[in-house]
């Protein structure tokens, strides 16, 4: 099944060149199924307030890493992000977690556009960037974000609310959905009529030709 999720996934930036489609497959093979280390040493905030979140640990996660570098809020997209959450919990209620994790040193910026778009969901402030230090993400910030299972292994990359075919993906592998949608990339079982046949003796040089059920 992930080699199935692998392939779709790497259709879903099926609009690159030749050779950004081959970096994208090799990526996706290399982190499939990868576990994601999570710092110690992040605090959550609020909209600017240091909040206490609960350990859980829900089915599904959600995992966003962003650096200073350009972050901004036409990338951050906080309004697409809260649509997509209103989704998935209309989809699975109590079983998908969204995990936003900064490293910046403009924090008042950042807190800014979460009161603008009054997006008050908790985000982790990483000040040491230990979690990039963790894992070594991928420098495309299309490949930070991340759908992982209850054990932190990686179940798809991408960014859902930047790929409208990577957000349907996230969906439908949420909602269990992922078999039916992936379902004509299976290996075809085939089964033979028999599986050898007795061609004689033939000269090295003479073509003999069989054939299979």
């Amino acid at each position: 099944m992930k080699s199935l999720i692998c392939i779709w996934i790497a259709l879903c930036f099926i609009g690159c060149g030749n050779s950004e489609k081959k970096e994208v497959l090799e990526l996706v093979k290399e982190w499939n199924g990868k576990e994601i280390l999570f710092p110690t040493e992040s605090y959550t905030t609020v909209l600017g307030k240091d909040t206490f979140m609960m350990e859980e640990n829900p089915e599904y996660k959600v995992v966003v890493y962003t650096d200073s570098v350009g972050c901004t809020s036409c990338k951050l997209q906080l309004h697409r992000w809260m649509e997509l959450m209103h989704e998935v919990d209309s989809l699975a209620k109590g079983r998908v977690s969204f995990l936003f994790y900064f490293y910046s040193e403009r924090k008042n910026e950042l807190n800014d556009i979460f009161h603008r778009f009054n997006f008050v969901y908790p985000v982790y402030w990483d000040e040491k960037n230990e979690f990039y230090r963790l894992n070594r993400f991928p420098s495309d910030i299309t490949f930070q974000t991340f759908l992982l299972d209850k054990s932190n292994k990686i179940i798809a990359i991408g960014n859902p609310v930047h790929n409208p075919r990577v957000k349907e993906l996230y969906k439908s592998v949420i909602s269990g959905d992922n078999a039916n949608k992936i379902g004509k990339f299976r290996n075809t079982l085939i089964q033979l009529d028999e599986s050898s046949v007795d061609l004689g003796d033939f000269d090295w040089e003479q073509e003999i030709q069989t054939e299979f059920v």
